[in-house]
Order: structure tokens, then sequence, then C-alpha cells
């Protein structure tokens, strides 16, 4: 098996799949890429078995097709230091010996057989939907920051896609927070739901283009989902079990609103909550008319900040507590000038919304839940 290639375009292919690579496996193969060179293709894989994502090259030259399996940090490492140059890699699938020659240089290492390596899932009875990479990323960058890590709660460790006829939803939730991601501009013409983990999600958002409005194919089943885009496939099982109702928990009623510019009240809370609580994160919010008022203090350490903010506010005076790391996560996420935070009571969630205009096409709703205060 011998094939030639130019190095930033194999070393390209090999970061765009790393982000899956097992470290503490107790399968040793998943620390290997495994390279199938076929029909003029190189396709190389990596998986954690239950994430298998591939990334296709064409070499310039390639003779003896065949597949194996090739130490993934040892290639990736060595990859790194090449200038652009042409890298010839053979190998002996009778002794699996692997030889790299590239510009002065060659280099000997010890690669595996193949048949050792996971299958790659086949799927069948398929549902498939033509989504943009930019959609997919907005999506991802919004709610993954939300999702929680309960090992005994691990539906709510991914994110929820949930597809209706004129709509597409993506939801997380770890119980404290909330995020619900609506696209209105996608018709979808079927409808399913199912939960798509935290980590392949992860590195979909890394590596899938955000600028460019590339085509993104989605196809599902009942267990596993495909995510295909230019010269990357991935496929990763779905994590099973009943998403909680979310729409119960959105309160519908919330009179108090408040409109506050969002990197103002950001980098205010980020101010105010380094003198609060380590352990609580508590930042206190009191509004009365045209004016917020952020406290947070730290008792044990005899520490506290208190700061002033113009806003605009409709309702009732209202004294509340919010974690402030999770609100810094939300106001993070967003992207609008302005936000509007709506409450109804000191005990009740509070709903936070971006200020946009009509013909957005994003529909996004954050909840986050008070903390009590103490007095």
């Amino acid at each position: 098996m011998k094939f030639i290639v130019s190095s930033s375009a194999l070393l390209k292919s090999l970061q765009k799949i790393s982000g899956v690579l097992s470290t503490s496996s107790t399968l040793p193969i998943l620390e290997d890429y495994l390279f199938e060179l076929t029909d003029g293709k190189l396709k190389i894989t990596a998986s954690d078995l239950e994430t298998t994502i591939t990334a296709e090259v064409v070499p310039d030259m390639m003779e003896d097709p065949g597949v194996v399996a090739i130490p993934a940090r040892k290639l990736l490492d060595i990859m790194k230091t090449f200038p652009e140059l042409p890298v010839t890699i053979s190998v002996n699938l009778e002794t699996f010996a692997v030889e790299i020659l590239a510009g002065e240089g060659k280099y000997k290492m010890a690669a595996h057989p193949s048949d050792e390596f996971p299958q790659v899932p086949a799927l069948e009875n398929t549902t498939v939907l033509q989504l943009t990479s930019s959609l997919l990323v907005g999506a991802f960058n919004k709610t993954l920051f939300a999702t929680g890590n309960d090992e005994l709660r691990p539906v709510m460790s991914g994110v929820l896609c949930e597809i209706n006829e004129d709509q597409i939803t993506f939801v997380a939730t770890d119980a404290h927070k909330l995020v619900r991601y609506r696209r209105r501009d996608v018709k979808p013409d079927t409808t399913a739901a199912f939960i798509l983990p935290k980590k392949p999600l992860n590195h979909l958002k890394n590596i899938m283009p955000i600028d460019d409005e590339v085509e993104v194919k989605l196809e599902y089943n009942d267990t596993n989902a495909l995510i295909a885009f230019e010269d990357i496939t991935l496929i990763c099982r779905l994590i099973e079990g009943k998403y909680p109702n979310y729409e119960a928990v959105i309160p519908t009623s919330n009179p108090f609103k408040l409109i506050a510019d969002r990197k103002m009240l950001l980098n205010a809370l980020r101010r105010v909550s380094i003198f609060g609580s380590k352990s609580t994160h508590q930042v206190r919010f009191r509004i009365s008319g045209k004016e917020l008022v952020l406290t947070a203090e730290d008792i044990d350490f005899s520490s506290e900040a208190k700061e002033r903010l113009t806003c605009s506010y409709e309702g009732d005076d209202i004294e509340i507590g919010f974690n402030s790391r999770f609100l810094q996560d939300m106001l993070n996420t967003l992207e609008s000038e302005n936000v509007i935070i709506e409450m109804s009571a000191p005990n009740r969630a509070g709903i936070l919304l971006p200020e946009k205009t009509e013909d957005d096409p994003e529909d996004i709703l954050m909840l986050i839940m008070p903390v009590m205060l103490s007095s």
C-alpha cells in the first residue's frame, strides 16, 4: 500500500477528525487512524465507538490499495513539523511497517491490522434533511453551553433536535438553565425528535465552515445520525430516552420587562461577580424605575461590589438573584445589541431574549432559574 499526498492536505484532514480520537480508552486501536486506500481516494477514519468521523483526501499518486491502522499521535506530531511538500507513505501489509518519506527525511513506525478497528455503522431506514453549515454552527454555539453533565440523566447531556413541518428546534437544559433555538426559515416537511450527544457536536462546531453557506446533509434513523459536509462524514449514536417536557417549564406570563445594553450588562456582571461568592456565584438584581443595581458579596472574605446601570424597565420594583456564571454564558452567546429579561416574581424563572428585528430567522429563548437571596 503506497500513496503520495500533499503534507498540508493530509495534516488538515487529520486535524479535522482528531477531536474524536480516544485518549483513555481500554481499546488501544481507538488511538489509531484507519487509513483506507481505494477507488482513487484515501479515507481516514477516527472513532471512539460512539462517534465515527471520516475525512477523504485525493492522493497525487497511489498504488496497491489496502487498509491499515496507523498510530494517530505520532503521525499528527510528525505531520505538524513539515512545510508544504509531497509526502510518500508506504505500508507493508504483511509486517505492518510504515515508512514516511518527506524531503530529505525518512521515518519508520509500526502500524496495526485493521480488523480490530470498529466498523462504520451502516444506516438503514433513514430520513434526510438538507441544511446549511451556518445554521448548524449557530444552533450548536447557542445551545451546547446549556447541556448538563449529570450521568444519571443522560438525556440532558445532549441537544434535543425537534423537526416539524415548518421549523427546526434545538433545545438544551441542565435544569438550572435552558435554551430553545428555533429556525422558521427551514421547512423540513417531516416530523421527528432525537437527542444528539454533546461531544460530536462540540467537535463539529469547530470544524464546520461558518461563513460559507456549505450544504450539510443530516441523515437520521432511530439509533444514529449522520452529518456530512465537504469531505467530512460523521456518524454518532443518538442518546436514548425521553427528553423532559421543556415547554412546560417556560413561564408564559412575565409582566416585568427589563431592556438593557447587552455588552454593558455583561461587563458589569463580570466586574461585580469577582467580589461575589465562589460557591453560589450569586448576583442580586435590584430594579426600580429606570435603574438596575447589581450587587454581590462574599461574607467569608469581606468583599462586596455594587454597580448601577441605566435601563428601560416596565413593572413593579423587584429584587431577584441569579447565578452570574450562567447569566454571563447566556449574554456571551447572544449577539444582539440589547437584551430583554422578562420576570414575574423573585422565585420564578427569568426569560432572556435578544432584541431582534422582524426579519430575523433566529428565534432564541433562554431561561434561567433564580437563586435564593440570602438576606
